[in-house]
């Protein structure tokens, strides 16, 4: 097994350090953005790095955010870095040469890669030491709309991100005439690690957004019994993003929200926007007022399209729309933060220079008694209260395998299953808002062998304390890993038993998202767990190797919520 990683007694041993290691600082101006996120740029398709043999450089940089300049980890000197630009069925090889003081890495996210390949350190490869190089190399077996970034440290929080499009070896199946792509990202001048060490100090030290005895009198906030249950269990209904606007500018091709980044159309044309959310901490509400969207695409995969006014983008999730100006106008592309203390902002225009009205802000979001893992019981049939003492909050017994530990403050004692709710905040909005039930793949499911067995996976937490695991149990050497046979076909639920969002990404795979389309249940490489609540796919476990698990909230996976999922045997065989 090559890397920092070995087996003994048939178990996975990896070295933490070198999958969590540190970030270092240090910085060198470099003012530029990558071609394709260069603002009202007329060109019909972005600029891209293309070929099969790439050069990139990881290197530290600035990065300025609305006049401010801040600290960067940059590929090629940008932030995002480059576009990288394949077609399905060529080989290529990424030689990446590493200018920190630091390792580095990079993880070709949702691409089909061997796991020698998928550039995690301790567990697929060493990781790339600084004034080194190390090729990449393998064969493009997909289309869609990926990305990718630094899988070492907190690298990513900083700028270590790009997008990649890899363009289908047949015809497109959603034709367009132009395209955008748009990548959402957080970015915070405090230093990441003292971001964590803010959120083990006190888990609502960035939400500036909690109820008030104003909000109280007024009606805008929960009644005084609701707040007194919800005190009783020391929960917050407010803290929907750990990492809020209080901290975070949130970006749009590296540009903030008053550097307003724009792509241009002309009227009539069909406009392919391929959002990627490429942020640490922040899930998205993506709308565009004036404008209807058609979804095309998710997670690269083509699914049938839809027709929304809104969708939520998860971290580390790709949504690909279609929208079709017949207004020779500007158009503000809003990626409200889910707890909508800020946003990102861009806009499509048919001449530079152009803008629309930027919405305001709407009313913060509440968590509610599903959110708690609630969701089947009637609270009406409570008269309006509930016994929350007496509902196993915090027993892991209700649990079975879920272990009693600090690191667990709550069991959710009835999830549901929440692939047809909205996203957290858009329960009400009056528009048509995507929700994962409306995801139907445009070709049948390759696999429709019924599973061989099931297995439960509970997504854990204390957020007083800011730890995160996977069955109670946090990352470290000796965690065994979730075995899967080759070729073995898998039902896996999981049931997020905290009041966070968790998009859950499985390396090396797509997954069969059961949501009541049997025969076509979308594909995708990350999935969002919605608070309180469950979400079931089907698995079938065909890439042999050791992959990474994990939450992809980036500092829920540095705090713990990660583990290893081994397919075996590594050379594909039926024994």
């Amino acid at each position: 097994m090559s890397g920092r990683s070995w087996i003994v007694g048939g178990v996975v041993r990896i070295d933490r350090r070198s999958l969590l290691v540190g970030l270092a600082g240090g910085a060198a101006l470099h003012p530029f953005m990558p071609a394709w996120a260069q603002s009202g740029r007329a060109s019909s398709g972005p600029e891209a790095l293309t070929g099969d043999e790439i050069a990139l450089t990881i290197g530290h940089s600035h990065l300025s955010i609305d006049g401010r300049q801040g600290h960067a980890i940059a590929i090629n000197g940008t932030v995002p870095g480059p576009l990288i630009r394949l077609k399905e069925g060529q080989n290529v090889r990424l030689a990446v040469t590493n200018r920190l003081d630091e390792d580095t890495s990079i993880h070709w996210h949702g691409l089909l890669v061997p796991f020698q390949m998928d550039g995690v350190p301790g567990l697929s490869f060493p990781g790339i030491k600084p004034g080194e190089t190390f090729v990449y190399e393998f064969p493009v077996r997909q289309a869609g709309t990926y990305w990718y970034h630094s899988h070492s440290g907190l690298q990513e929080l900083v700028g270590h991100y790009a997008p990649m499009i890899i363009d289908p070896a047949g015809p497109e199946p959603a034709p367009y005439d132009r395209e955008h792509v748009i990548v959402l990202s957080d970015y915070s001048f405090m230093h990441p690690h003292q971001l964590i060490a803010r959120l083990k100090q006190e888990a609502g030290f960035f939400n500036r957004q909690k109820q008030t005895v104003g909000g109280l009198l007024s009606g805008r906030d929960q009644p005084l019994k609701d707040r007194l249950a919800w005190a009783q269990m020391r929960m917050d209904p407010t803290d929907i993003l750990d990492v809020t606007a209080s901290t975070y500018s949130y970006l749009a091709n590296g540009h903030g929200p008053k550097d307003n980044w724009t792509g241009l159309f002309a009227l009539g044309e069909r406009v392919r926007l391929r959002f990627v959310n490429a942020a640490a901490m922040t899930i998205f509400n993506v709308r565009i007022p004036g404008l209807s969207m058609r979804v095309v695409q998710a997670d690269g995969i083509d699914v049938a399209p839809v027709e929304v006014d809104e969708f939520q983008i998860a971290n580390a999730e790709t949504y690909d729309v279609i929208v079709q100006p017949a207004e020779d106008r500007a158009f503000t592309i809003v990626a409200e933060a889910a707890d909508r203390s800020g946003m990102a902002r861009a806009t499509l225009a048919p001449r530079p220079g152009m803008a629309a009205a930027v919405p305001p802000l709407r009313k913060r979001p509440l968590l509610s008694m599903k959110d708690m893992g609630m969701g089947s019981m009637d609270h009406a049939a409570h008269g309006g209260a509930m016994d929350h003492g007496s509902m196993g909050m915090r027993d892991p017994a209700n649990a079975p395998g879920v272990p009693l530990n600090p690191g667990v403050q709550m069991i959710s004692p009835m999830p549901v299953d929440r692939v047809a709710d909205r996203g957290t905040g858009l329960e009400d909005v009056e528009h048509r808002v995507l929700t994962y039930a409306d995801l139907v793949a445009l070709e049948p499911n390759r696999d429709t062998r019924t599973p061989s067995r099931s297995l439960e996976i509970h997504l854990t937490g204390n957020m007083e304390r800011f730890m995160w695991s996977f069955d109670g149990e946090k990352f470290s050497e000796v965690v065994e890993p979730i075995p899967f046979r080759f070729n073995e076909r898998v039902r896996v639920t999981l049931v997020n038993d905290t009041m966070m969002n968790h998009p859950i990404h499985l390396h090396g795979h797509f997954v069969e998202l059961v949501n009541g389309h049997a025969g076509r249940h979308p594909r995708k490489h990350t999935v969002n767990v919605m608070p309180g609540g469950k979400l079931t796919f089907d698995l079938t476990a065909d890439e042999p190797g050791d992959w990474a698990f994990h939450c992809h909230m980036l500092l829920h996976m540095h705090a713990g919520m990660f583990k290893v999922v081994t397919v075996r045997p590594l050379d594909g065989g039926a024994a």
